[in-house]
């Protein structure tokens, strides 16, 4: 994703800087680069097309690889990846996990079904597991799944699984909070801040975090925010969604969800 990034910017020289690091570590990357405040930040919190379309990356059932779903795979990071969750875990563990992560209402059936396929053999591959899936809720719903309703595809019985798995491997939502509070902060005066989410648990954290910046913080005695402590100002009431025209041309962006706000 890097090279791809760095062949795509190179025209602009030494404007564009490339680092490898997470939104986590933010305040150290800014710091790093001596760039001073920034007058902005762009989040985008999705996964990258380069890493989902790599079927040795085990991100997509739509492609035959094994399940890791590690977005890093260098020396150092993180190990765990998702053959370990849905092999080692016990069923408590996945159902919570598909039902906070995947918002998945048929969390225990499912997590039920891959604890009995395990006993007999390892789920090892992204059909293993979306084949599991589609059999524990049934032909009905993965017919529905695929059919096409209002010109636009409906969501496959096994893409929340697979995102629940993503989540819980890559702990992409703990410390998001944080981070966003170190954006605030980092910006210069006037300065915005755009975060793009892609589904409802990550936008309800930067939606929450961003009016309560707003707000300011709460006085201890009145239990009202104080306005002089106000971080920011809002820009976007609601989050700004793709257009049907950008969905039909990139269907990714389909669950794309935009908010904005300037450093007071």
């Amino acid at each position: 994703a890097l090279e791809h990034a760095s062949n795509r910017l190179r025209e602009f020289g030494r404007r564009a800087r490339l680092v490898h690091g997470n939104f986590g570590s933010i305040r150290e990357i800014v710091a790093a680069a001596e760039i001073g405040k920034p007058a902005g930040i762009l989040a985008d919190l999705g996964v990258s097309s380069l890493q989902l379309d790599r079927p040795e990356r085990g991100f997509s059932f739509m492609r035959s690889g094994p399940l890791d779903m590690r977005m890093d795979q260098s020396p150092g990071s993180a190990t765990r990846t998702a053959r370990d969750v849905v092999n080692l875990e016990s069923q408590n563990v996945l159902e919570t996990v598909l039902r906070d992560y995947g918002e998945e209402r048929q969390a225990r059936r499912i997590a039920r079904a891959i604890v009995e396929h395990r006993r007999r053999e390892p789920i090892e591959t992204t059909d293993d597991l979306r084949d599991l899936v589609h059999e524990a809720v049934g032909a009905s719903r993965v017919r529905r799944g695929r059919a096409l309703r209002a010109g636009a595809r409906s969501i496959d019985a096994a893409t929340r699984t697979f995102q629940a798995l993503r989540i819980a491997v890559n702990e992409e939502l703990s410390g998001l909070g944080a981070t966003l509070e170190q954006a605030m902060k980092l910006l210069d005066r006037d300065g915005r801040l755009v975060v793009i989410s892609y589904h409802s648990l990550e936008d309800r954290i930067v939606k929450h975090r961003l009016r309560a910046s707003a707000l300011g913080e709460v006085d201890p005695i009145t239990g009202r925010p104080r306005t002089e402590t106000r971080l920011i100002e809002l820009m976007t009431r609601k989050p700004i969604r793709p257009e049907p025209s950008e969905v039909r041309y990139n269907p990714r962006s389909r669950s794309a969800r935009l908010r904005a706000a300037r450093r007071l």
